[in-house]
């Protein structure tokens, strides 16, 4: 099955009452009903949280969901995991399920943490024996320390997450399910979280996930989607796909300074049609097939020094004869980019080629990068594939990037002290 999840024309609806503020107990209720005083409840209403949507993501795929608040994204997730069931549609998995919708679900608070790994773990689908032989794994990622053994009510909201993740990303899972999770967190977890996400990427799980941050979204995923008052409003590329969604708010902010209303204060109206980027429709005949990093003596290390050599091998394959340009961009796990550079292969011949990038110093601060090489043809729709850069740490010198330089120390020459001005005498 070269698919995991289809999504087949869902469409979900919530109950909703006219009748608002009414707060009723059973024994209100009664009381109401002796007294003669109970209120007729009109019929219910409903909210169509979702309308219609169909989307497919391949095997292996890393997808993207952007949207407003209120759209409809999580909706759509909680549907793909089971935890709602759809009004009309279906709804497709293939494979074992991992989610991370809201911080801590399933925890039960009054045990430990080590005692939640065990319960939550076969919640997700594992055997008393895979979670047992996983707890140490579970235990050292979340790096709770003595905490494990306590009760999770006394977590912070950050131990929570780390717990959460730490058991959903140990499941195994074919497919993992995001709901905004990785926000949540210091910038250790933060960078250690998302190396586990590009672990995942290159391993060929399949991704889905619901994030505001445009940027991760650009740089992580294969495609995107864009779900505006529950309807799909846009499928593809997630440039064209983020590009088209900043239009639309954009448009709608300056519809609300022009009129004082604007769609952005109503979910469930759709934001104000833009001329957007073009889903991709013509698959370009170059692919990049892998990407390979060494260092200076062509090792794969786990972490590069700053202060040696990077080399980036990047695999392609052309269906036919081509024209073939290519970009190599490293960028923080926040999308923001620190090098970029761009090359012209010229006509390259139906089959696999390799390009080089050598880098004699890589210069850049440690922690967890992403290196994304793109290739495209004659102005077809580009095929990106990205990769976990980590650098080393180095406590002399921190920040993004690192500089050549170099530190030395001189005399202190002595500076002679300003003589006073003399003011001419003044002649009677």
């Amino acid at each position: 099955m070269s698919n995991a999840l289809v999504i087949d024309n869902v469409t979900k609806h919530f109950q909703k009452r006219s009748k608002r503020n009414e707060i009723t107990t059973v024994k209100s209720e009664i009381v109401r009903i002796l007294k003669g005083q109970r209120k007729v409840i009109e019929p219910a209403t409903h909210i169509e949280a979702l309308k219609g949507v169909s989307l497919t993501v391949p095997r292996g795929a890393t997808m993207g969901i952007v949207g407003r608040n209120g759209s409809g994204k999580s909706t759509l997730l909680k549907l793909v995991t089971g935890i709602y069931s759809p009004t009309a549609g279906s709804i497709q998995v293939n494979g074992r399920i991992s989610a991370l919708l809201e911080l801590g679900a399933g925890f039960h608070p009054d045990f430990t943490g080590r005692e939640n790994i065990l319960i939550n773990g076969i919640i997700l689908g594992m055997s008393r024996t895979e979670v047992k032989s996983r707890v140490d794994q579970i235990i050292e990622f979340a790096e709770l320390g003595d905490f494990i053994d306590e009760p999770v009510r006394t977590y912070s909201s950050g131990m929570f997450m780390r717990l959460a993740f730490a058991v959903a990303t140990h499941v195994d899972p074919d497919i993992l399910i995001i709901d905004e999770i990785l926000s949540v967190g210091d910038e250790h977890f933060g960078r250690k979280s998302s190396a586990k996400m590009n672990e995942f990427r290159q391993s060929g799980k399949t991704i889905l996930f619901v994030t505001h941050d445009l940027g991760r979204i650009e740089t992580w995923c294969d495609s995107a989607v864009w779900i505006d008052g529950g309807r799909t409003r846009m499928v593809g590329d997630p440039r064209q796909v983020v590009a088209a969604y900043r239009q639309a708010v954009s448009a709608a902010e300056d519809e609300g300074a022009r009129t004082g209303r604007s769609a952005l204060s109503a979910p469930g109206v759709a934001l104000p049609q833009v001329d957007a980027p073009p889903v991709e429709a013509v698959k370009s005949p170059v692919h990049v097939v892998d990407v390979r990093l060494r260092d200076g003596v062509g090792a794969q290390p786990s972490a590069f020094s700053a202060e040696g050599a990077l080399d980036v091998h990047v695999d392609v394959e052309l269906s036919t004869s081509a024209r073939c340009e290519l970009s190599i961009e490293i960028a923080t796990l926040e999308g923001i980019s620190l090098f970029k550079t761009q090359y012209a292969a010229g006509q390259l011949e139906q089959g696999t080629a390799t390009m080089r990038l050598s880098l004699p110093r890589l210069g850049l601060g440690d922690g967890a990068h992403v290196l994304t090489a793109t290739a495209w043809s004659d102005g077809l729709p580009p095929q990106a594939l990205s990769k976990s850069l980590v650098v080393a740490p180095n406590p002399s010198a921190t920040g993004l990037v690192r500089p050549e330089h170099a530190w030395s120390t001189e005399p202190r020459r002595e500076v002679a002290s300003p003589q006073p001005l003399v003011k001419p005498a003044v002649q009677a």
